[in-house]
């Protein structure tokens, strides 16, 4: 339980941050993992928070598929299947789609500078052989895709789901062949973008999350 809080950082509005974030932030971060369990008594003494606290935390984390609760046993870290996982990327493909959509419309030359930064840096990182980087930094390009859609809805629904797949974050990059092609799928995203065709843009972001689906379905089989 000492992995719940080591290395957060600090809450930037300088508020306490709450039982449920900390859990969070824990699971999404691999500190916990699933199939967990998760102890009320470790959990009040580690977060600092009543008995009262940390079950409302647990129940919203039900809620969010990332914490299953079960009668007489208390709770664990919820495993995500991989055909569960296939299916969550299929949701994400249609929101994120819709995401970039607006993200078309709204981007400035600054924005589409960025997006460009993001995938210099990809690709140096994939020509150093560092998988594992360039997948971070494939999380922060979709981060700034969604930021630049401004799709508040869309956005936080996508968080919730893409919190489900934190087990699946590298599987897929490792597969053989599939950082290349998944470099040219993020371009073919950015260069719709910078050209502000909207409909290019959804159709190569529900392209790219299709293939990211094909790959994590090929590397269980491969298994």
């Amino acid at each position: 339980m000492d992995k719940i809080v080591d290395n957060d950082p600090a809450s930037e509005s300088g508020e306490p941050e709450r039982p449920e974030d900390a859990l969070r932030a824990a699971i999404v971060a691999g500190r916990l993992m699933p199939n967990e369990r998760l102890v009320e008594a470790d959990l009040t003494r580690r977060l600092g928070v009543g008995r009262s606290a940390v079950r409302t935390a647990l129940a919203r984390l039900e809620h969010e598929g990332l914490v299953e609760l079960e009668p007489h046993r208390g709770a664990r870290v919820r495993l995500v299947s991989v055909p569960e996982a296939i299916e969550i990327l299929q949701a994400r493909a249609a929101l994120e789609g819709l995401a970039v959509n607006r993200a078309a419309r709204n981007a400035t030359d600054a924005d589409i500078a960025d997006l460009r930064a993001i995938l210099a840096e990809m690709r140096a990182l994939l020509d150093a052989g560092d998988l594992l980087k360039a997948s971070d930094a494939n999380a922060v390009l979709h981060r700034r895709l969604l930021h630049i859609g401004g799709h508040a809805t869309a956005n936080r629904l996508i968080d919730g789901l893409r919190s489900q797949l934190v087990r699946f974050t590298y599987r897929t990059i490792l597969v053989p062949g599939r950082s290349e092609r998944s470099f040219a799928e993020h371009t073919a995203i950015v260069d719709a973008i910078a050209a502000h065709d909207g409909a290019g843009a959804e159709r190569a972001m529900r392209r790219h999350l299709s293939h990211v689906a094909d790959a994590l379905r090929h590397s269980q089989e491969a298994e």
